[in-house]
């Protein structure tokens, strides 16, 4: 498995996993192509990212980015954003892989890490990283000092 920094999100196939995740009643990956193609969110600002973890046959498998938390004014507060792993990837360290590398982009730009989440499974896996689970910040479910 690779985890790579998405420079063009045009320039890479995100139907499977927009497909498999629209299919588990979500929707954050077909907005992330949106406003990717809408250019209101495209992850340029300063310590603003997107990952992709890639497996051996260079078929995106997981998908996450960080942006600056658009709900606040402090511009040391980031967001994780349109985070999503494969089904058949999960519970094999991809997450975790892929979440610890923005949060090592994430270090060197912002002071709090934020994210809102609604399932059950989600918060396990973030706090289990080390996420407190609190809506402390606007808009949020859990956050992580950096």
């Amino acid at each position: 498995m690779e985890v790579k920094q998405i420079e063009n999100l045009l320039a890479v196939d995100l139907i499977p996993l927009v497909k498999e995740s629209k299919e588990e009643g979500f929707r954050f990956l077909e907005r992330l192509t949106n406003e990717y193609k809408e250019g209101t969110n495209t992850f340029e600002k300063p310590g603003e990212c997107l990952y992709g973890v890639y497996n051996r046959d260079k078929i995106l498998v997981a998908i996450g980015g960080l942006t600056i938390d658009p709900y606040t004014v402090d511009q040391k507060i980031g967001r994780l954003r349109r985070f999503y792993v494969a089904t058949d990837y999960r519970r094999k360290g991809l997450g975790a892989l892929l979440l610890n590398e923005i949060i090592s982009n994430a270090r060197r730009y912002f002071d709090v890490l934020v994210l809102h989440t609604d399932t059950e499974r989600a918060d396990r896996f973030y706090t289990s990283l080390g996420f407190s689970k609190e809506g402390k910040y606007k808009k949020s479910t859990h956050y992580l000092y950096l």
